[in-house]
């Protein structure tokens, strides 16, 4: 670990001078601090924001939810708000352990970097970590890597559980910059694809600061749940995974909300699998049919062109649970 200066804040105010002066924000530090000792991160300055006052769960006008950005994981997984109104989005927080979810935070999760192991190794050729030296994963073992969504450049997939709820959610990431202004970003727009820039993840800018998430409210009765296909039982990384919510009225599908993770550079939301649903009655043979659009536009690899029929098949699966549930 290469030295660093460690400051602490006790307001926002006193955050977003510091991330002005090029600080990097840390809470549970789940992430952080694990790449800092892989000498994959390198801050001169780690300013601590755990003692901001972000860390409330309220619902908004009409039926939707804002989660604090230092909202423990542990505390909006256990919360009856979110679990009566969105319980894909309590269920995917599940994913990780309970160690995990004691520490890190609702604005960390939807951070953290991807857990490729050519990017957490420095001596492997990784363009999210040093942009220009290529990309180890093209040729080497990929079978954890994306099939949609990637580039010549990186095909890392995004970690975050969470952060497929809330893409299939179409919520909103809260914001607010060092000169004080706040703004409000569509969080399909706030994580990127990699392109030709893999390491560029995220659409804040310097010194910015996430202070919520904002779930917007939904059409009743709302039927959601979420699903996590991974190697092992314990707890591990997904290697596909599906987030569904369902509005059903008069026995026809009236909206849909469906997005994948595990399987992609940042979630995947399934916007085919909607329009199929969409007005149709449920039955087992409109499950299967949507979910037969899950892989549209994949591009799988050499070792991870299974991933293309479990995408399929976990979707089916999920859109089956949700749309069967009372």
């Amino acid at each position: 670990m290469y030295p660093f200066a460690y400051t602490r804040v006790n307001s926002v105010r006193e955050a977003l001078d510091a991330g002005r002066r090029g600080g990097r924000y840390i809470a549970g530090g789940t992430t952080l601090v694990d790449l800092m000792r892989e000498t994959v991160e390198t801050p001169e300055t780690v300013v601590d924001i755990s003692a901001l006052p972000l860390r409330e769960i309220t619902a908004t006008a009409g039926g939707g939810i804002r989660i604090g950005a230092l909202v423990p994981m542990a505390v909006a997984t256990a919360d009856p708000k979110l679990n009566s109104l969105y319980p894909v989005a309590a269920q995917a927080l599940r994913g990780a352990s309970a160690q995990l979810r004691n520490m890190a935070t609702i604005g960390g999760n939807i951070m953290q970097r991807t857990r490729c192991t050519y990017f957490r190794d420095v001596t492997a050729d990784c363009n999210k970590r040093e942009p220009g030296s290529g990309c180890a994963a093209l040729q080497g073992y990929n079978r954890g890597h994306a099939i949609l969504g990637g580039s010549d450049h990186c095909v890392a997939v995004r970690a975050s559980d969470f952060a497929v709820a809330l893409t299939a959610l179409e919520a909103t990431v809260h914001l607010q910059a060092p000169d004080g202004k706040e703004r409000r970003l569509p969080f399909a727009d706030f994580l990127l694809r990699p392109g030709a820039t893999p390491n560029r993840e995220h659409a804040l800018k310097p010194g910015e600061l996430i202070t919520a998430v904002e779930i917007p409210a939904l059409p009743r009765p709302l039927k959601s749940a979420y699903l996590k296909i991974r190697d092992r039982q314990s707890y591990s990384f997904g290697l596909a995974s599906a987030a569904v919510a369902l509005h059903v009225r008069g026995g026809v599908i009236r909206e849909a909300k469906v997005a994948a993770g595990g399987v992609a550079t940042v979630p995947w939301k399934l916007s085919a699998v909607e329009r199929a649903l969409i007005g149709e009655r449920p039955s087992d043979r409109l499950w299967a049919e949507a979910a037969g659009h899950a892989a549209d536009g994949a591009r799988p690899l050499q070792h991870n062109r299974f991933k293309v029929d479990l995408l399929k098949r976990t979707v089916e699966r999920q859109l089956r649970t949700v749309g069967e549930m009372e």
